[in-house]
């Protein structure tokens, strides 16, 4: 397993915290650092790309040419015509990061070019969020490269030998690119939609020879700020020392149409909508029940009419959509990315993913690569050329897919093939979410949620052995505002406006703190973040009532998408904090802090104490809350399932509570938001901004079923109440989701989108739970194998730990381990037997 930390360390083969690259723009206004105030007006930032080269000559190439760059806000590298990679990784902007590489494998004797393309979204987007600017640091598509050519005597910056390096300087040259633009975004659709005019770029630029004699020459940027010393290298203000990238590659397989349909629609007209993919919704709902015809690539569209094409993927893909067209000068395609197949009968729902893009054709080699990530299973195309031309021939269609690996053998296998299929999926979903970071969604948002990503955590721990990217989740969490509360999303629009947030949110990412010192007990890291968890903890204190509940918290309690309360005085906020509180004293502990630890103790009993105002013994579970003192008949499984798992319940009720809240006869699904169209009811929406929130369930005898999200608390506690032999029964729910070809879970039962990053517990489950494999001590020291096959003849698996994979399978009663790692064998009985590492074979009965 790859032990790099996703936090500030030092690179191998750049180990100076000064850079010998400087820091370049296309073009300098005129800044006279002696009249700039540090609250200085400067004009609005906007989106730009540009469009970077730097020549140079090679006797012999190398055998490492280390290089590093990074930009703001985004990076195409190209050497010698070939792409070498994409970058920054998502970071808030005073931790920004850079991307190494070899280059030598595309250098060549001779002339060599490097060629960046910058992008600079200029205002907060899903996934970037600008810097506070100072100057133009902040405010434009920078760029700072450097590479090692040769051996230099000295590392000082300043004494740079130029045989030695290559860096980014006035030396390079530079143009602002025309041929793209954006269209605005905002509300739910966060993801950028490109509009790429091909007929303003010559493709040669990123090669050798290219003629770029109109271009610039960049422009050095130094800190203008009075304090900056008109320092140009890293580190300057406002990203500070530059950090290294902390997770691997992003990749993946090229997927194709598995099935195209055609027909003719009305051309777009004057006042036809500017954004491409209401373009392509408006053919779609025009064209209504008009037949469509099958067809195959290559399609020929012809130019004296409009023709619709609609490509099915068979399944959610993400990464860079590409095609490649033969087609006049001018012709246009409007392409609009779905995730779900257009219904004419509904029309466009309003939560439907405004996501696509826009290509102008240049009349020659014309082809178009995505440079914003997106997540779709259909792609549709409106093509509509020059009237009086040649007709139009689209020649390929393709998705590269672009996100985080799952390396090693890690697998699960069992006699029963919905299990197995419901394991694969979400690891299909977590991988559909796992680009630089872990997100909800990557057909609508790419938000990196601080709540959702515990799940895909959990999911990265029990299957992946690369866990640099559940270390991310940690860091890019570790975002407090002012007041210590951790934002909603972290890097993006949400977090950059500071506004309000979720505040339970922050109680989960406490738990996948907890969860990444149970599997790594990295303890650098876990000091790093204490403080954070701490804090978090303390925002609470003045919401703990004289009851000894949590009360009144303000902002937007979420909890789940399911219809639970958490006004008043909350079960589910208490069990949550003192969950955290637990956790946090489990943590202090083992870095020997007993002070916190005691006082984290103190608190929890403190909510024990008072738990018992929301117990209703005559049903045998406890109910969501109180309001003005006064109990309220509102019932869920998160209510139950968290007074477990955070140790408020007494032990001997737990077996009832999980009888109560997972009874099929009283259990009800309910969600305060979600539609019955599959999508998001607006009105229900409002009516909750209006403090409006329906019961349409009786409240005195019925159980609110918990979304796919809160579902992984509640097998959580299902498995700490003994009942871990039930769970396979209550995963084949998941099943629900996998049909059409769709092999990854749902937002929601019911409605959303039908990838959902945070709704993969059931492959958790069957690792921890039914295969029974978990960490015993910190760091997997040892390891607790404890499996419940319940109905099961057979399953095996293996498991990812810091030491190699723990194997096992279990045939009827007969088990066998392999492990790296001491073992705490636990049979069906209970009895715990220690293992030292190696080859056992056991009895589970």
């Amino acid at each position: 397993m790859d032990g790099r930390l996703a936090s500030p360390g030092r690179d191998a083969d750049f180990p100076e915290v000064r850079w010998h690259g400087h820091w370049i723009a296309p073009d300098l206004p005129e800044y006279h650092p002696a009249a700039i105030s540090f609250s200085q007006e400067l004009p609005p930032a906007v989106f730009s790309r540009s469009q970077y080269r730097r020549e140079f000559t090679l006797d012999a190439v190398p055998a490492r040419v280390p290089a590093r760059l990074t930009a703001d806000s985004r990076y195409v590298l190209w050497v010698n015509g070939v792409e070498v990679g994409r970058g920054p990784v998502r970071s808030q902007p005073r931790r920004l990061r850079y991307d190494d590489y070899d280059l030598a494998p595309y250098l060549r004797v001779g002339v060599n070019t490097v060629a960046v393309l910058v992008t600079y979204y200029g205002t907060a987007n899903s996934f970037w969020q600008p810097a506070v600017a100072s100057g133009v640091m902040g405010r434009d598509a920078l760029l700072v490269f450097e590479a090692k050519l040769g051996s230099s005597d000295s590392p000082d910056p300043d004494s740079s030998d130029a045989d030695a390096w290559l860096v980014s300087d006035d030396s390079w040259t530079v143009t602002r690119a025309t041929a793209w633009g954006l269209v605005p975004h905002g509300g739910l659709d966060g993801v950028p939609v490109e509009l790429f005019d091909a007929r303003e770029l010559n493709l040669a630029w990123t090669t050798v020879g290219f003629d770029a004699s109109g271009w610039t020459a960049a422009s050095i940027v130094k800190v203008s700020h009075q304090g900056g010393s008109a320092a140009s290298q890293p580190p300057t203000d406002p990203y500070g020392a530059l950090l290294p990238r902390g997770i691997g590659a992003l990749g993946g397989e090229t997927a194709l149409p598995i099935g195209l349909t055609t027909g003719a629609v009305a051309a777009p007209g004057d006042g036809s909508p500017e954004h491409p993919a209401d373009r392509v919704f408006a053919a779609l709902e025009a064209r209504g029940q008009a037949a469509t015809e099958t067809a195959t690539l290559p399609v020929t569209v012809s130019s004296e009419r409009a023709t619709l094409i609609v490509a099915d993927f068979g399944r959610i893909v993400a990464g860079f959509v590409e095609l490649e067209l033969d087609a006049p000068t001018g012709t246009i395609v409007d392409l609009l990315y779905q995730e779900l197949p257009f219904d004419p009968a509904v029309g466009v729902l309003g939560s439907a993913p405004r996501t696509g893009a826009r290509y102008i054709a240049r009349g020659s080699d014309d082809r178009f690569s995505g440079l914003e990530v997106n997540g779709l299973r259909y792609v549709s195309l409106l093509i509509h050329g020059v009237h009086g031309s040649a007709d139009a021939t689209l020649t390929a269609l393709r998705m590269r897919e672009y996100h985080y690996a799952t390396e090693g053998a890690a697998f699960f296998r069992s006699d029963d093939p919905e299990l197995d299929r419901l394991y694969t999926a979400g690891i299909r979903t977590v991988a559909m979410n796992s680009f630089d970071s872990f997100t909800d969604c990557p057909t609508r948002e790419q938000r990196a949620w601080v709540g959702d990503g515990v799940v895909h955590q959990m999911v990265h721990l029990t299957t992946n052995e690369d866990w640099r990217l559940t270390r991310n989740y940690i860091a890019l969490g570790d975002s407090p505002r002012s007041d210590h509360m951790l934002p909603m999303t972290v890097v993006g629009e949400i977090e950059a406006g500071g506004g309000v947030t979720i505040p339970d949110w922050a109680l989960h990412w406490v738990h996948g703190v907890h969860n990444q010192y149970r599997h790594d007990g990295d303890r650098e890291q876990l000091l790093a973040v204490l403080p954070t968890v701490e804090k978090v903890l303390r925002w609470y204190l003045p919401y703990l009532g004289p009851s000894g509940a949590i009360e009144d918290v303000p902002e937007w309690n979420l909890v789940d998408w399911a219809s639970v309360f958490s006004t008043g005085r909350s079960s589910i906020l208490t069990s949550l904090w003192a969950r955290a509180l637990r956790e946090f004293a489990e943590l202090s502990e083992w870095l020997g802090n007993a002070g916190n630890a005691a006082w984290a103790r103190g608190l929890w009993q403190t909510a024990r104490d008072g738990f018992e105002q929301f117990w209703d013994e005559a049903r045998g579970t406890y109910i969501d809350h109180l309001v003005h003192g006064m109990p309220h008949a509102p019932a869920s499984q998160a209510a139950g399932a968290t007074a477990i798992v955070s140790g408020l319940a007494p032990r001997e009720r737990w077996s009832r509570i999980i009888d109560a809240i997972t009874d099929p006869e009283t259990l009800v699904i309910r969600s305060w938001i979600g539609g019955d169209d599959g999508g998001y009811d607006l009105v229900k929406i409002e009516e909750q901004s209006r403090g409006i929130q329906r019961i349409d369930w009786d409240a005195d005898t019925e159980v609110v079923l918990a979304e796919p999200f809160y579902s992984y608390v509640v097998h959580d506690a299902v498995a700490a109440a003994g009942r871990a032999a039930e769970l396979p029964a209550l995963l084949r729910r998941w099943s629900v989701f996998l049909h059409d070809g769709y092999d990854t879970f749902g937002e929601c039962w019911g409605w959303g989108t039908p990838v959902h990053g945070w709704s993969s517990t059931p492959t958790r489950d069957l690792v921890w739970y039914v295969l029974g494999v978990t960490p015993a001590e910190p760091g997997y020291t040892r390891a607790r194998v404890a499996p419940v096959p319940g109905a099961l003849g057979s399953l095996a698996g293996a498991v990812p730990t810091p030491h190699g994979l723990i194997r096992i399978s279990v045939e009827g009663t007969a088990v066998t381990i392999d492990s790296p790692v001491a073992v705490l064998f636990v049979d069906a009985a209970g009895t715990e037997t220690p293992l030292p590492a190696g080859h056992h074979e056991l009895a589970l009965r």
